[in-house]
Parts: C-alpha cells; structure tokens; sequence
C-alpha cells in the first residue's frame, strides 16, 4: 500500500535544490500530489506532498532526502499524512474560496493581525499569502511607500455584512485599505475600466475651478459637496451650479483645462492597462471639453460626459442634451460593455461620489476611489491609502509585471 508524506525543507536557498531533490524522489518513482514554494529574503520554505507507491520503500526514501538536505546545510520535516486526512483535504477544494487585499504605504503586523482574526472569526482558513508590491527601500527619498499584500483563503463567510463593517474600521483606524473578492476567472479577466473624471482621475472638481474663475466660487462648491454626499438630486444640483457660469468666457475652459492636476498613480495606471490590453473610459457628470482633453493626453479609449452650453464665446448657462448623471452612467458602462462584447463581470468602474453608486455597483468591480463616507460604505471595494495605480493591485497585477510591461513599451517606442 502507497503511503503519504509531507516533506517541509526550509533555510538559505541552494541553486538547483529542486532538481537535486525530485531526483532522488524519481528513484523511488514517488508521485506528487502537491508543491509549493515561497522565498522570503535568501530564505526557502518548500512543501511537497508526496505519494510513495511502495511501503518499503518509504524508509530509504525518507533516508536519501534526509541525507541530502543535511548537506545543503537546510532543514527537513517528515509528517506522515494518513489516507483519511488526505481525503478530508481534497474534499476542501470544492469550499469557495477569496482574495483579500492588503495596500497602503506600508504593511504592518499590527494590520495583519486584525484582518487575520476577523479571517478566522468567519470560519475562512489562509492558504496562501504573496507580495504584490516590490521590494521597497528602508528610506524612500519621496515619503510615498506602496506596500500590498494578497491573502487567499478558502471557506464561507459567516456574515459578509459584518465582514465588511469590521475592515472599514480597521482600515480607518489603521490605516490600510482592504478588499475582499471572490476568487473565480472573472477576477483575472476584467477588460475594461469605466472611470469617474472629477476628484477621480484628477484632483479637482472642474465645475468648481470654473466657477472660481466666474467669481462665484462658494456658491457653486456648496452645491457640488451636497451632491456628491448623495444630499441634492444630481441633475437639479447640475442646473443650478450651470446656471451659476451664464457668461463665463469660452477662453477660461482652456485656460482651467491647462491646470488641471491628475490624481496620483493615473498616468501609470491608465499606461500599464492600455499594455495589457485593457479597455478604458471616461464616464463623468463633469463636462465633455475636459474629458477630451484627458483622453488625448492619456490615451482614454472612450468619454461620455456633459455638455456645456457655449454660444458667441460665453457659456449659456444651461446644459446641452441629455444629463449625464448616476443612472445614466451605469446605461453608459453597459453600452460600452456591449460594444466591446464583454460581461459586466469584466468591467471595473472607480468613482468617488454619490452618482457613481450605480456603476459601482453594475460592474464586476466597482471600486469608491477616496470617497465620501456614503460612497464607502455603500460600494463593494474601497481604495483611499494609495494613487489610483493601487487598483492594479486589486486585479492581481504585481510591480515587477507592471515593470516588464514598461520596458516593453519603452522598447517598442525606440524601435
């Protein structure tokens, strides 16, 4: 009868120890029913679960391996795994499994420590935990560290509401955002994300700067900030603040679009999708002069936003066709999710305010990018620690892929 063992050799890491190893195991034509790996620093931890066909032959095998980790200076661990155990483990594949993610500017064990526990309260068990961020300096010469770490646990929630309310209080107290996501092909197969303009891919609120330059500044942001806490309807919100800009110069939309200030983490975000063959689009209650703007200098596939009244050179203080508000938003993403022949599993959208709830919620992956309160509470996935590039973290993209998609790009432009 065939027995089972699992071997667990850990210390400084030795060129060609694997193939030196499974050697030895092909001697005994030993079966592997599972392997994995992990480096941390120059130090190994290998586990293989192994099959051994012949009972007699579990001691010289047991030998030959000991021998050899001695003299590669490494530690070994023999468990033997009884056959009901073993069958107890396989039957787990079939419990679902999810994807937590850990980002901020740094990752501490503190953090760990809290996401874990309400891992366990759950009755969820980690089966794997992998850095997604790169090795990052001691010193940082611009104080932005990026730090993400992704745990893959298997189980089934208990609550998933109270799951969620316990890490939107971690990640407020301390510091970290967390995301939880189903585990299926969808979460490695999005193709097109739908992004909100304003205080998303960039700094501002354009209406706002506009209104600035008309001289009426605080009368505008007054009803920007309540429609964005989901206080004032959105389209009524829109006709009073638009009304406000009646004979602004057609000149100042250029002059404010020249200032214009991209949110952190935008370019490179918006550069590493288009390399991998991502899909994007500007969705935005904001005004459609801005949105081309962005889309030449970023290279933005699609923009859908509000049209402003001009007419002899002034703004007419009214908007033009049809308002560009929550629900039609979400029409948009689905329009463009036909167009490209996708599933709305497969679509990201990132916004910040209440008007983007209903895209958040239609797509696959609806993330409230530094929202307001409302917005995180309500939205599936949040991200405020990091720049927008953090979302490449949430669909499972590491820095050292991001890195070889650059240099491919930087070795295409040369070319």
């Amino acid at each position: 009868m065939s027995e089972i063992m699992l071997i667990n050799v850990s210390g400084q890491d030795k060129p060609g120890l694997t193939h030196s190893l499974m050697e030895i195991l092909a001697e005994y034509n030993v079966g592997i029913l599972d392997i994995g790996q992990a480096m941390i620093h120059d130090t190994l931890s290998l586990g293989i679960l192994v099959e051994v066909p012949d009972q007699d032959a579990l001691s010289p095998v047991l030998k030959d391996v000991l021998f050899h980790i001695h003299r590669q200076s490494m530690h070994v661990r023999f468990t033997p795994i009884t056959r009901e155990a073993y069958e107890e483990w396989v039957q787990g594949e079939n419990e679902p499994r999810y994807v937590f993610t850990l980002l901020g500017r740094r990752i501490t064990a503190g953090q760990i420590a809290q996401v874990s526990k309400v891992i366990s309260d759950n009755g969820l068990n980690i089966e794997d935990i992998v850095r997604l961020s790169r090795r990052e300096p001691l010193y940082k010469a611009d104080g932005l560290g990026r730090a993400c770490i992704e745990l893959t646990v298997r189980g089934k929630p208990l609550n998933l509401d109270i799951m969620k309310q316990h890490f939107l209080s971690i990640s407020q107290d301390m510091d970290v955002d967390i995301s939880f996501q189903a585990d299926t092909v969808y979460r490695r197969n999005r193709r097109l994300v739908v992004f909100d303009m304003d205080s998303t891919l960039i700094q501002q609120e354009v209406i706002d700067e506009l209104a600035k330059k008309a001289g009426v500044g605080d009368e505008v942001s007054k009803v920007t900030e309540a429609a964005m806490q989901g206080e004032i309807d959105f389209r009524e919100s829109l006709r009073q603040r638009v009304a406000l800009l009646e004979g602004l110069d057609e000149s100042v939309l250029e002059e404010v679009a020249r200032e214009l200030t991209l949110t952190e983490g935008a370019e490179r975000l918006i550069r590493t999708l288009k390399a991998f063959g991502y899909t994007t689009a500007i969705v935005s209650g904001g005004f459609s002069y801005f949105g081309r703007h962005l889309q030449e200098r970023l290279g933005v596939d699609y923009v859908y936003a509000n049209e402003l009244g001009i007419r002899n050179g002034k703004a007419t203080g009214e908007v033009e066709g049809p308002i560009v508000d929550g629900e039609r938003k979400a029409e948009l993403l689905q329009d463009i999710a036909d167009r490209e022949g996708l599933t709305l599993d497969q679509v990201i959208a990132v916004g910040d305010g209440a008007n983007d709830l209903p895209m958040l919620r239609l797509a696959g992956l609806g993330v409230a990018f530094r929202a307001k309160p409302l917005v995180k509470r309500s939205a599936r996935q949040s991200l405020s620690t990091l720049g927008l590039d953090g979302i490449l973290y949430l669909i499972g993209i590491k820095d050292t892929d991001t890195e070889q998609s650059e240099a491919v790009l930087e070795h295409a432009g040369n070319a």
